[in-house]
């Protein structure tokens, strides 16, 4: 497994870059016979530490968890600790997920775009200056001006299950796949209040 490790405002030095890897690989080992990569950075939060690990254990399974320490080591610990719960917890469902990817190991992902988009211009003309996200490249190339950034992404054959099981991995707010049951693209997502919302176009 590949692993990447940054600091905003940090220092990595040897001594902590061993650590994450050591951290990071005997999670891995023990959950996932086949990650491929992960990208750790660090960033000084006022008193504290933080720390956001953004994990790709396996095709199409990302996972992502944050933690924060009176220093970058305790950051660290706290973050990989909140993937290994997570990962604890749904052991089970991973487990059957990758048999039931194995059995459509023919059927691939679809190839598909992840972009950013600038918000709309305020009453003065003027649009707010919108950072690129982690994993996304800039897309100045763009002549309308909307588009801030993009990469490539994938949009997996699932069950809603199976979906909301990717959800929690990843921690993002929504995701779009492709219901395995009938073909029809459908979306789950976080709502405000905690629960997981699915928007399925044949219930409309």
């Amino acid at each position: 497994m590949h692993i990447t490790v940054a600091g905003k405002g940090v220092e990595t030095g040897e001594a902590l870059k061993t650590h994450v890897t050591d951290g990071l690989t005997q999670v891995t080992r023990k959950y996932f016979d086949h990650a491929i990569d992960a990208h750790v950075t660090f960033r000084k939060d006022r008193a504290f530490f933080a720390c956001d690990i953004n994990l790709r254990a396996g095709r199409g399974l990302n996972m992502r968890a944050e933690g924060e320490g009176t220093d970058a080591h305790r950051a660290f610990s706290d973050a990989a600790e909140h993937i290994a719960k997570r990962l604890r917890r749904y052991r089970r469902r991973v487990n059957e997920h990758a048999r039931s990817m194995a059995d459509e190991r023919d059927v691939l992902p679809e190839p598909a775009r992840d972009v950013v988009l600038r918000p709309e211009e305020d009453e003065e003309g003027d649009a707010p200056e919108a950072a690129v996200p982690d994993g996304l490249v800039s897309a100045d190339s763009y002549t309308d001006g909307a588009v801030v950034a993009e990469r490539l992404t994938e949009i997996s054959r699932l069950t809603v299950r199976e979906a909301v099981m990717r959800l929690d991995l990843s921690q993002e707010p929504v995701l779009m796949f492709r219901n395995r049951e009938n073909g029809v693209m459908n979306v789950v997502y976080r709502r405000a209040d905690g629960h997981v919302g699915w928007i399925d176009p044949r219930k409309a």
